[in-house]
């Protein structure tokens, strides 16, 4: 059997864009390329009533900016082409713009743009927009600091795949509140140090809603706060480069330190949330992830993570069932934790990852729990091409002879450990689902190691590590509905007794009611 994992591939901002070709490193990944799946995202939510609790309906009802001018503020006006650029420019640092009501516009060339100063500050009128007219690239770029953007539409931006239209040069600290980010091309919104999204409605953009990553890796202190980021990925970019893993509501790189709190994350094509190599101490709380066509979240490579109290219903329905129906009996979780644990040489706020008082509600299957065998640093299968783990900070001692001892024997691999999943609701209908099979699985299973040559991994090792040596652990949880288990391989499929008894020994302390649904 072909062992497959979640696609993905390196974000590629400009200038790393022009490193890897230029070092001739790629990414791809180490699952066979799968037809495309017919998408529920479309740019605008599908039948899906808002949360009952949690998140505004930021981007149907977006709070009003102030109806006049700031005191000390310098007006900008949509009458006239360029206004807001060219007042930037001539502008000091910290200098407040009041967008008037009405569309605005920047210079008909594709590279135009606001380049804000430092401490900048851009306020929207009510009825104000930024329209790129699907002629420019980019709205906002430059390195200056601490920006702020408030009450303002961005909209119709062309940025290429991988770049992003807001904050496209990942500048340090800004702040958008209360703005919808929509329609654009590319990502809607880049990210640097200390950046703040709140209350804003990443709507229908090409690519990522947010595509987290910045040159360098520097990325801390990220918070994302009660945003609506609903219908990206309209460019079906998995469609267009099969396998690139370029994909998902919110992707994070290497981040170090993030809020991912209130948000309601929806009808988005591919994943929801995706953390995606090296990040760490991430906490995901309170959000509600639903009608996602892939996994609600995938934290993979990554490191130290709490994911606790959020609502997450129907997920992973369209891809899941395509898999199924090409008849891949690969376990695909909507909660996908891949090649992640609790380091505690690491410093976090935790040193596990904690799934804990979650609410999982007719989405296709539950919990997965994987490590590639044939993954690590420096191995052909490692996709994070040039990347090791933070444990290892030179990628050429993940070789032999060294690799085969302690310590690089455990330090060069990405490790599924330490995870503690407890006190959870997991409901399942299949008939809500439409399913018979294949939808109804918690796992936690790693494949045969086989390759390289070289690697100390071969065989049953990573295994029976995952399964039973790593404190990975379910316990205290509430079943509803025909759950089945999956351990140590993807293929062998567990009933509740077996799950329970040795030598798993699984969800002590939780409650089973076998009915179909809830």
């Amino acid at each position: 059997m072909v062992i497959k994992r979640r696609r993905r591939a390196v974000p590629t901002a400009p200038l790393v864009l022009l490193l890897l070709v230029a070092t001739g490193c790629t990414s791809t990944s180490d699952a066979p390329a799968k037809p495309s799946r017919t998408s529920s995202a479309s740019g605008a939510p599908s039948a899906v009533g808002a949360p009952s609790s949690g998140p505004a309906r930021v981007c149907a009802e977006p709070p009003a900016g102030p109806a006049k001018a700031p005191a000390g503020a310098v007006t900008v006006d949509p009458s006239v082409v360029g206004d807001l650029a060219a007042k930037t420019e001539s502008s000091p640092p910290r200098t407040t713009f009041w967008l008037r009501p009405g569309t605005h516009r920047l210079e008909p060339d594709a590279y135009a743009q606001v380049v804000p100063k430092e401490g900048n500050r851009y306020l929207g009128a009510p009825g104000a927009v930024l329209d790129g007219r699907k002629t420019n690239q980019y709205a906002f770029g430059g390195t200056a600091r601490d920006v702020t953007i408030r009450h303002l539409t961005v909209e119709r931006f062309v940025a290429p795949n991988n770049e992003g239209v807001v904050n496209h040069d990942m500048a340090d600290g800004w702040v958008v509140e209360h703005s919808r980010i929509q329609y654009n091309s590319g990502a809607g919104l880049m990210a640097g140090a200390r950046q703040q999204v709140r209350a804003s409605c990443l709507r229908g953009n090409g690519q990522y809603g947010m595509n987290a990553y910045k040159t360098g890796d520097s990325i801390k202190g990220l918070v994302v706060e009660g945003n609506e980021v609903v219908g990206n990925n309209t460019d079906d970019w998995e469609r267009r480069q099969p396998g690139c893993g370029c994909t998902a509501g919110i992707k994070f790189w290497a981040v170090d330190g993030a809020d991912i709190r209130g948000n309601w994350v929806h009808d988005n094509r591919g994943a929801g949330l995706w953390a995606d190599t090296n990040n760490n101490d991430f906490r995901f709380e309170d959000n509600v992830i639903e009608a996602n066509d892939g996994a609600a979240l995938i934290y993979e490579t990554s490191y130290n993570a709490v994911i606790r109290n959020n609502t997450i219903r129907r997920n992973n329905v369209i891809e899941g069932r395509g898999y199924a129906e090409d008849g891949d009996d690969f376990p695909y979780g909507t909660v996908y934790v891949s090649e992640s644990g609790g380091e505690p040489r690491v410093p976090a706020r935790t040193d596990r990852i904690e799934i804990s008082g979650n609410v999982l509600e007719n989405n296709w299957s539950g919990i997965t729990l994987w490590e590639n065998a044939d993954r690590f640093c420096n191995s052909p299968s490692n996709t994070s091409t040039g990347y090791c783990t933070l444990l290892v900070k030179d990628a050429a001692r993940c070789a032999p002879p060294g690799i085969a001892a302690a310590p690089l024997r455990d330090d060069c691999r990405w490790k599924t450990r330490r995870v503690d999943i407890h006190g959870n609701r997991f409901v399942l209908d299949k008939s809500a689902l439409g399913c018979t099979v294949g939808c109804d699985r918690m796992a936690v299973v790693a494949n045969s190691g086989t390759s390289p040559d070289w690697s100390p991994y071969k065989g049953e090792r990573v295994s029976e590590a995952i399964t039973r040596g790593q404190q990975n652990r379910w316990r205290d949880n509430v079943y509803v509905g025909p759950w089945t288990f999956v351990a140590h391989a993807p293929g062998r499929t567990l009933g509740l007794d077996e799950w329970r008894g040795a030598p798993y020994r699984q969800d002590a302390g939780s409650t089973f009611r076998a009915r179909d649904g809830g």
